[in-house]
């Protein structure tokens, strides 16, 4: 596959993963239709707009693109349909959030790396692309976002980790960025799952 369409793909994976939680978080909330459209569509495209706005990219990608937009809402109207066929919530909304996250850090530190941005400017671009959908989303669901309190896992922390493995893969092996996007998105991913196992986190301010 060429290296255009494979970045092509983990995009589209991401989007579908983003906007899938922020769907099930909507039914979580009791939203009506309009309101899980709305926060699938802003879940699953905010991380990347954000990104575009930092690295100067306009109008966003996703809001040229009218396929992305026809599956925000193919989605949305598929989880309100059939929500209840998954059972609880709050495991898959983890999951997709966590596999969302990774990939969009790692797109996010290639597209930053693209735009000539050096290690700390694409490890930011990555972070802020990689949990800018979650924080959307927990925000209009009414939540407090999990990169502001102790939640007992890594959340902005493995998304920083993940962008910095792009920047280091890619520095090293020009040649291969799709490996530094693979490679950055399995580890922030890792990170996130491995942290909420061993229940590790940042320390907050002492009493």
């Amino acid at each position: 596959m060429p290296h255009g369409q494979f970045l092509e793909f983990l995009s589209w994976a991401g989007l579908l993963a983003f906007g899938a939680s922020g769907a099930l978080a909507a039914v979580q909330k009791r939203f009506d239709l309009v309101g899980i459209v709305v926060l699938t569509g802003v879940t699953a495209m905010g991380g990347g707009a954000v990104r575009d706005v930092l690295v100067g990219s306009l109008p966003a990608a996703s809001l040229r693109n009218e396929a992305v937009l026809w599956m925000v809402f193919v989605l949305a109207l598929g989880v309100w349909r059939f929500h209840r066929r998954i059972g609880r919530l709050e495991r898959p909304i983890y999951y997709l959030d966590t596999i969302g996250m990774g990939l969009f850090a790692a797109l996010g530190a290639e597209r930053a790396l693209a735009f000539g941005l050096g290690f700390w400017g694409s490890v930011f671009v990555g972070t802020v692309s990689g949990v800018g959908g979650g924080v959307l989303r927990d925000v209009l669901a009414g939540e407090i976002p999990g990169i502001f309190y102790r939640n007992r896992d890594l959340y902005a922390s493995a998304a920083a980790g993940g962008a910095a493995v792009v920047f280091l893969v890619y520095t090293f092996l020009p040649f291969y960025s799709a490996l530094a996007v693979v490679l950055g998105a399995l580890v922030a991913i890792a990170l996130r799952l491995s942290s909420r196992w061993l229940g590790l986190g940042l320390p907050g301010p002492r009493d």
